[in-house]
């Protein structure tokens, strides 16, 4: 026997705006204002500098610039959102979650749907706002893009699998019956080297299961997230459900805490530092909210005796240069076997100065855009400089390059140890340090000696393990925490897979049909 069960109306009570005479009140007509038009190429269409609330595109009282890492050039302003801006997209989210959760699976699907079509049909103009803020190359640019449009796609599937669960219970005349209930308000929080892959993929899986999002961009990169706006309000997703507050880094905190402290905001979600991630926590711990971190890493990546040189060099590769070394899960420790460790450094070095081109990203043969700014390339040169003071050998690259400020070359160092920076910190750019091992023990001890585990990476003669007497069997004691992938890192963020958590790299699960 089937039972229908329908949602009761919610019964929140009526808010106020926040913010005196701008109407946020979900069912308020849009009113949309162009931007006077953006830098050359720049669609001026997506380019918006205003935050969006409750359907609107809004000012703030202050506006802070952004600029385009590679050339410096100031690519426009954008609103400078604080503490009021932030109680004023929270409250049109709250309002706008009392309708949005009763809006059937379907609706909510094909709307999603919508906003998905979209983002393709505009995947050249998107990808163009991405290479100019935050500077990796457009190919990547584009394919992240794609990447990104997927969450929508994919979460607009699963809306319409959110089930429920009739469980026996010990007595026999009763069942339990689970059903699963959106939370309500979720904030947003997300980092600047996937300005918008990081958002779909937390606010697919939001909207989907009926919950409204205020989105916090990083300051580096809020034209993207203001783009995808204007897309959603294209798609007629309605007001309030989807919100954009960005600020500056002068604002972030304030902001952060405010979204973190909140009684109206169910649900925190951030991508970033171990660091502030704390921080949130901290501030989300007072109310006991539910929270999604995703946060640094220091992922190794084993090559064993019995790899294939040139297979590893490849994987290397790509685990390392994506995005100039600016991921979050890229390998940042080389942890090469001593039979094979002088052949692997020698064809790295040689894949590195043949594949890698740094340039502007908007140069066609570019594979190596800037890094975000100075203090990311400061950090770099600091683990470089502290490497080769404790004998490490720089085989390529090892300073800055004469394109500009936020320059780094594609760095190889051989003869690292463990007591160097680079070892032991997350370096979040274009640097590879080889460390070499003898036992398999020795290796794991190693890769787990870090603070935080997002994920890692290993290369042996067989898929996932080591190749003995004919036979495969795995590396006893692999490390503990994060995403293990054994050929493509790449893999480690793919849609249907969940994110872990349960190590100083986060908590929870993103993606898949658990996130």
């Amino acid at each position: 026997m089937a039972t229908c069960l329908r949602l009761r109306s919610c019964r929140a009570p009526r808010l106020p705006p926040a913010l005196a005479g701008r109407g946020l009140r979900p069912g308020c007509p849009a009113q949309p204002r162009r931007s006077a038009g953006g830098p050359a190429g720049l669609s001026a269409a997506l380019l918006r500098s205003e935050s969006f609330v409750g359907g609107r595109w809004l000012p703030a009282a202050a506006a802070f610039p952004v600029h385009d890492p590679a050339s410096g050039a100031q690519l426009g302003s954008v609103a400078d959102c604080g503490v009021p801006e932030t109680r004023a997209a929270v409250r049109a989210a709250y309002e706008a979650f009392c309708s949005w959760r009763g809006v059937s699976a379907k609706e909510r699907s094909s709307l999603l749907r919508k906003w998905y079509d979209l983002m393709m049909q505009n995947k050249d103009d998107l990808a163009k706002i991405i290479t100019a803020e935050s500077g990796k190359p457009l190919k990547e640019a584009q394919g992240e893009v794609v990447y990104s449009a997927l969450f929508l796609e994919w979460f607009s599937e699963e809306a319409r699998r959110v089930y429920g669960d009739v469980i026996y219970t010990p007595a026999k005349e009763k069942r339990a019956l689970v059903l699963k209930q959106p939370l309500g308000v979720a904030a947003v929080i997300t980092p600047w080297n996937f300005p918008s892959a990081m958002i779909t993929r937390k606010v697919g899986a939001a909207l989907a299961a009926g919950c409204t999002v205020v989105v916090k961009p990083a300051e580096h990169t809020p034209f993207s997230a203001l783009a995808l706006a204007e897309l959603a309000d294209q798609a007629a997703i309605p007001p309030g459900v989807y919100n954009v507050i960005p600020c500056s880094r002068a604002k972030a905190k304030e902001v952060g805490e405010a979204l973190c402290t909140d009684p109206l905001v169910s649900k925190i979600s951030f991508t970033g530092s171990t660091a502030t991630g704390k921080i949130l926590l901290h501030h989300a711990a007072g109310s006991v909210k539910r929270v999604s971190m995703e946060l640094g890493g220091h992922a190794p990546f084993i090559v064993f005796d019995s790899a294939n040189v040139d297979q590893a060099v490849a994987g290397a590769m790509a685990s390392k240069f994506r995005n100039s070394g600016q991921t979050c899960v890229c390998s940042n420790r080389f942890l090469v076997q001593r039979g094979i460790h002088d052949s692997f450094v020698k064809k790295f070095a040689e894949a590195i100065k043949t594949n890698l081109r740094v340039g502007n990203g908007f140069e066609e043969r570019t594979t190596q855009g800037p890094l975000i700014d100075e203090k990311a390339v400061e950090k770099v040169e600091k683990h470089v400089n502290d490497a080769v003071s404790k004998g490490a050998t720089v085989v390529t690259g090892g300073k800055r390059h004469q394109l500009g400020k936020n320059f780094f070359e594609p760095t190889l160092l051989s003869n690292v140890t463990r007591d160097m920076l680079c070892s032991h910190e997350e370096t979040f750019g274009p640097l590879a340090p080889v460390i070499k091992f003898d036992t398999e023990e020795e290796a794991v001890a190693i890769a787990n000696a870090a603070d935080v585990g997002l994920a890692g990476s290993r290369r042996a003669g067989t898929a996932c393990g080591r190749r003995v007497g004919g036979q495969r069997r795995p590396i006893p004691h692999a490390p503990a925490r994060g995403g293990k992938t054994c050929r493509d890192m790449c893999l480690r963020s793919s849609l249907c897979l969940q994110s872990p958590g349960g190590s100083p790299a986060g908590t929870r699960h993103f993606t898949s049909l658990t996130g």
